[in-house]
């Protein structure tokens, strides 16, 4: 019943007026953004948080959550039409889905990419309200010692999924754990690293910095690439799928659906894992493996499902625990700590008009995402036409304005554009950024949970271990290291990553 009282309360808040009108707006950038090549979701939220500030909060999470799911839906658009991935999790639908288009089957290809995604999205709302009780009746039960032990998790998590280097990933964390330290120390009043600099008295600023190194770095490493994109000639036809069509995609659908639900979950899980991995398991299961790379409709519907589902169960950990399982939902904690909401298990019973709206937005989002991008298609194919050069002034500018905005600080914008120059070097390094962002997240939180661990327990270390549930924590965080250390681990996790 208390479920179904929630859902009552998500259903009553996401269906106001203005919060539909900010689901759609959601929806409809998400969409934008995914079809065009180069902003993905992260540089997008990054870029939007400024304006999000003056926003209920749930409108706010509502917007933002919208271009997430919608990004997943638009970045199969290009990847089925032009052979462009969006963004990362549609790489793996150019495969299959642009063979397809090739063959004169464009309209199954995106009427099968919708379905799957609607479906998939469909189930996920449903495992996130089953699953967010008892995970947030679990969470009340964690103490500092706990919480602490979780992070450190959530950060070594996000070292073994990142691209590249292990010891580029965790430098990348301690270096964003070393800036979140940046201010005065609430505990004894003395300032640190600020080098007399009155505007470090308050730490750094999330936005700036994660609109700098995600926003304006990518952006700018994007001018550099080659902008060639054929889209495919054929007229785009019979966007209803066959009988036939739709018999041989529903397995696919519901183990894509399987794979994203339980990999979103996964901290550290990134917007490529839950597709890759549904793919692979659709080639495994295959009677006749060789379809695949032809125009096979399970590659398009399997990932697609999988890239959604994975979207939407990512918000698990953070509507539950306030840990974010990857950078885009460290961006989310960033906008929830922008509207004075603390992030953590209480957020369920103290803003349950945020939670179950948001939740139920969820629903409605994937509703609007499926009437907008089948009868649309045309519309947003045509965006691919704009060139990418006249895009950029005018991202800057918006940047420039909304970063001013948060406080009204010359310091910050000076702080973005100086944060936009690091992530492009970054990138020209092959350093992946998001490490940085969830350490410069999670610092605060895991010294404030550190400290509070060690004043309760008189400052006795073992507390960590005499605890079950974070000795179980920092046994994984064991067994994860030492896995890193062998050398056939990191070699299979070499040859993943480059697959």
């Amino acid at each position: 019943m208390e479920l179904l009282d929630n859902l009552m309360l998500g259903l009553s808040t996401a269906f106001q007026l203005k919060n539909l009108m900010f689901c759609l707006i959601g929806a409809l950038i998400g969409t934008a953004i995914g079809v065009l090549p180069g902003i993905g979701p992260i540089p997008t939220i990054a870029l939007l948080l400024p304006f999000t500030f003056g926003l209920e909060p749930a409108s706010a999470m509502i917007m933002l959550a919208g271009i997430f799911y919608g990004a997943q839906y638009g970045g199969s658009t290009t990847a089925i039409l032009v052979n462009v991935p969006g963004e990362t999790s549609s790489v793996v639908t150019c495969i299959d889905g642009h063979e397809m288009a090739k063959r004169g089957r464009a309209g199954a290809a995106l009427a099968t990419a919708a379905i799957s995604s609607f479906f998939a999205g469909t189930v996920a709302t449903l495992v996130i309200a089953l699953l967010a009780l008892p995970l947030s009746a679990l969470a009340l039960k964690f103490t500092a010692v706990e919480y602490f032990s979780l992070l450190v998790l959530g950060l070594i998590a996000a070292v073994v999924m990142a691209h590249g280097s292990v010891m580029k990933s965790l430098a990348m964390v301690l270096l964003g754990l070393l800036i979140g330290l940046i201010g005065i120390d609430v505990n004894s009043g003395v300032a640190r690293m600020t080098f007399g600099i009155t505007e470090l008295s308050d730490g750094i600023d999330f936005v700036p910095v994660a609109m700098g190194l995600f926003g304006l770095g990518e952006i700018i490493a994007n001018l550099e690439r080659k902008d060639e994109r054929r889209v495919v000639s054929q007229s785009i036809r019979d966007l209803i799928p066959t009988w036939a069509d739709l018999k041989q995609a529903f397995p696919a659908m519901l183990r894509g659906t399987a794979v994203g639900s339980i990999l979103g979950v996964l901290p550290g899980g990134g917007a490529a894992l839950p597709p890759f991995t549904a793919y692979a398991l659709e080639k495994k299961l295959a009677k006749d493996p060789s379809r695949f790379g032809k125009g096979a409709i399970e590659g398009v519907a399997g990932p697609e499902a999988a890239n959604n589902a994975g979207a939407q169960t990512s918000f698990i950990p953070l509507l539950t625990l306030g840990v974010p399982s990857n950078a885009l939902m460290a961006l989310m904690i960033g906008a929830l700590m922008m509207q004075g909401i603390q992030p953590g298990p209480q957020v369920m019973t103290e803003q349950p008009v945020l939670v179950w709206g948001l939740i139920a937005s969820m629903w409605a989002g994937n509703l609007m995402l499926l009437v907008i991008n089948l009868p649309l298609v045309g519309v947003w194919v045509s965006m691919l036409k704009i060139p990418y050069r006249l895009l950029f002034p005018a991202i800057v500018l918006f940047c420039c304005i909304g970063t001013y905005g948060i406080s009204n600080s010359l310091f910050n914008v000076w702080l973005m554009l100086g944060c936009a120059v690091i992530g492009y070097f970054f990138i020209k390094i092959g350093v992946e950024p998001a490490p940085l962002l969830l350490g410069l997240v999670l610092g605060p939180q895991l010294e404030e949970n550190f400290r509070r661990a060690l004043l309760l327990a008189d400052g006795d270390f073992t507390v960590f271990v005499r605890h079950p549930i974070s000795a179980g924590l920092l046994a994984v965080v064991v067994i994860l290291l030492l896995a890193m250390l062998s050398p056939a681990v990191l070699r299979k996790r070499k040859q993943a990553l480059t697959e």
